[in-house]
């Protein structure tokens, strides 16, 4: 389901932004494309350290829409970097193997983002 080109943009540093929305307005929070940890299956993995508002529109509404993207990744027609839209579903674990692999890697966590891609487009 990920496109080659997304896994080249994830070698590179860059800003992701995870957009949410529970009963009203959406928020936006962010990390890094270097935090983010794909799972066998295609499943996204994010530390979550903070994250309360996230957190409060995911006990409402699962859905989330994640940019991302790297100048370094040539885009379409020879375009100077390329990004990503990916939507999908969510979900915060703070238990088991995944939890436990995130927690070693990254200590500052709480729990752990997981993100289950629905579509991923590249943007540029």
């Amino acid at each position: 389901m990920l496109p080659q080109k997304f896994f080249d943009v994830l070698k590179h540093e860059g800003v992701v932004s995870l957009t949410t929305w529970g009963r009203d307005v959406p928020h936006v929070t962010n990390t890094w494309n270097s935090y983010l940890v794909i799972t066998d299956d295609e499943r996204i993995l994010a530390p979550a350290a903070g994250m309360h508002h996230l957190e409060e529109d995911l006990a409402v509404n699962d859905r989330i829409i994640v940019t991302l993207g790297a100048r370094e990744v040539e885009g379409r027609n020879g375009y100077q970097g390329t990004g990503f839209r990916v939507e999908g579903k969510a979900r915060l674990v703070s238990e088991g193997k995944e939890f436990d692999m995130m927690k070693e890697k990254y200590p500052f966590l709480r729990s752990v983002l997981e993100i289950t891609a629905e579509t991923a487009v590249q943007l540029l």
